[in-house]
């Protein structure tokens, strides 16, 4: 007994110190002015708490950067810390960890979260203890974990905190759609986010018809859909589908009130601490639901249910994007069929239904009506008979008082050639033909036949030369052959020059007597017949139109543009030709028949399809 008492003296002493150190910690940990001396002090406080404590250390992410670094270890002074290792893993694997060393320590660490996202880790190296007691030290170190959320809530940035949440968010969605299939995408996405929200289980269901399909199990390549469990947790995604409403349980005081009864079941059959619901919509279209579990004791706080909200958003059209893509081809006929159905017999849509009912009138009115037929084509207006006047022999313009469009009556003078090369070859003639006579006479007298013949034979060959050149005398003034309109040929800026023989001067086309010349395509020449009546607008008077007649289909067919056109002959009225002018250009149209507008409007296309599978078939 004598011994005992310094030893229970002794005990007590260390008591008392370790209760005055506990009580300079708190102190020191309320007057706290800095994140550096907040962490320090709140670690000295928790390692006092949960005791045996040989090694600690707060490790919290830099602000503005993905980098974490150590902010506070314990004791204060010591180098080298032996938690480093299990805080870089339970930084990396987003869940709190223990490991045991040889029965001599154990090593455990918990992240801290912030919106979701994990901002830090608190790491301690305890001495070996029972199971229970490893428990309390864990329960111990989660507790507190809640002091280091408090300071970084206190000192976030809101724009930080949004930066965060939606890189979060895109980085989930990266995973997402990093994955071909959608198999593959909704198990990438589940077990990240497991890792990144700390949750033990996530699970993405596919709306397919009127049933939820499980598409994807976190850290679970093969499940049992069948299995009582999932159709617990199906149950629970259909509640917050049915609600439209993201669903957290246990509920939170100032939430919206919503029914939680299939969460409720969930929860008492899983033994989660929280459970979220998250409908995926697309439009006002269901495409799917997540559901998240976290281990007993931990909830969604508002931040997280927050992040999962603008997740869902996102995510809804892409998991919609996937299912449309995974449907065949009467899948996709199928669902618009009765997608458009259900939007024209449904409440609404009344611009839908004014639209098909006015489809159906321009359908209707297609099939029964009918009209005329009609042949188009260009078209020119020529003269009936078109005279080329030409020179009758080289020379050169003297005078030319007309040009092209001029009207002009028959032997009105519409060109002079220069005449002086003739009449002087005239003269030259003339003279060497008086004497060939002379000489003629005075062989005659003496006698002299051979002579005589000769002389004659050469008087008669300059008198042929005479006659023809006073032909051409004649010919030097070019008239008008009858009244009418010039169509070509204009001298009046080429007078003095020079002119070959048979060379076109001026080409003239009566006033009264026009025809008009089609261009008619080869696919349309079929249908034409002499005797067709149509009407010509031209480009110069669009405002009138003249009634032809077909008189003449050559079988001669002429390229242009890539196209084949066969040239189609009309007469105009006489009485219509008053104010026609040969060269006017427009469009003529011949009535063929009455038939139906349908067929009119598609008849070149059913052409082409016929003749495209007349071509394809073997």
């Amino acid at each position: 007994m004598a011994g005992e008492a310094p030893a229970i003296e002794d005990s007590a002493t260390a008591l008392a110190g370790s209760r005055t150190e506990l009580d300079g910690a708190w102190r020191q940990f309320g007057s706290a002015r800095s994140p550096e001396e907040f962490c320090r002090h709140w670690l000295a406080v928790l390692c006092h708490a949960v005791s045996g404590v040989h090694d600690a250390v707060v490790v919290l992410q830099k602000p503005g950067a993905d980098a974490f670094a150590p902010i506070a270890a314990w004791p204060e002074g010591k180098r080298e810390h032996g938690v480093g290792e299990i805080a870089e893993r339970a930084l990396r694997e987003g869940r709190g960890l223990v490991e045991g060393r040889d029965n001599e320590a154990y090593q455990i660490a918990y992240p801290v979260r912030l919106d979701g996202a994990v901002r830090g880790v608190v790491a301690l190296e305890i001495s070996w203890r029972e199971a229970a007691g490893l428990q309390a030290a864990m329960r111990q170190l989660q507790w507190g974990s809640g002091w280091i959320e408090v300071l970084l809530r206190r000192h976030a940035d809101p724009g930080e905190a949004a930066r965060l949440r939606i890189k979060l968010i895109l980085q989930l969605v990266s995973a997402f759609l990093e994955r071909p299939t959608l198999k593959a995408a909704a198990t990438e996405l589940a077990a990240e986010i497991a890792s990144k929200l700390g949750c033990d289980r996530v699970v993405l269901g596919v709306w397919q018809g009127r049933t939820l399909r499980v598409e994807a199990v976190s850290h679970s390549v093969q499940f049992d859909p069948h299995a009582n469990l999932l159709g617990s947790i199906v149950d629970a995604m259909v509640e917050a589908i049915d609600q439209r409403e993201i669903i957290a349980f246990p509920q939170d005081g100032e939430a919206r009130p919503v029914v939680t009864f299939a969460h409720a079941e969930l929860a008492r059959l899983s033994g989660a601490g929280g459970i979220v619901s998250v409908p995926l919509l697309h439009g006002a279209e269901v495409v799917g639901a997540l559901s998240l579990e976290r281990a007993a004791g931990l909830r969604f706080d508002a931040a997280a249910i927050e992040l999962l909200g603008g997740l869902a958003s996102m995510l809804g059209p892409l998991v919609h994007l996937h299912v449309q893509q995974q449907k065949t081809l009467p899948s996709h006929v199928a669902a618009s069929t009765r997608g458009f159905w259900q939007r024209l017999v449904g409440p609404r849509n009344a611009g839908l239904k004014f639209g098909a009912a006015a489809a159906v009138l321009v359908f209707a009115f297609l099939v029964l009506a009918s009209g005329d037929y009609r042949v188009s084509a260009t078209a020119r207006v020529e003269g009936e008979i078109q005279r080329a006047l030409t020179a009758p022999f080289q020379g050169y313009v003297r005078e030319a008082p007309h040009r092209a469009g001029d009207t002009v009556k028959k032997g009105e003078l519409l060109a002079r050639l220069d005449d002086r090369d003739l009449r002087l070859e005239h003269t030259r003639l003339a003279s060497q033909a008086e004497q060939y006579g002379r000489q003629y006479r005075e062989a005659m007298a003496k006698r002299d036949r051979a002579t005589a013949r000769i002389v004659s034979a050469q008087a008669d060959q300059a008198g042929a030369q005479l006659a023809l050149v006073e032909e051409q005398l004649a010919r030097t003034d070019i008239a008008a052959p009858f009244d009418g309109v010039l169509v070509s040929g204009d001298l009046s800026q080429a007078l003095g020059a020079p002119l070959e023989r048979g060379q076109t001067l001026f080409e003239i086309a009566p006033l009264d007597a026009y025809r008009v010349v089609l261009q008619v395509d080869e696919h349309r020449v079929a249908d034409l017949k002499a005797g067709q009546r149509g009407e010509l607008v031209l480009s110069s008077m669009p405002g009138e139109r003249y009634p032809m007649t077909v008189s003449k289909i050559t079988p001669v067919s002429t390229a242009r543009e890539g196209r084949n056109f066969f040239r189609v002959e009309a007469q105009l009225q006489p009485a219509d030709a008053a104010r026609l002018r040969p060269g006017m250009e427009g469009v003529a149209k011949v009535t063929i028949d009455d038939r139906l507008l349908v067929w009119i409007w598609t008849r070149e296309l059913m052409n082409w399809i016929r003749l495209k599978a007349w071509a394809w078939m073997p």
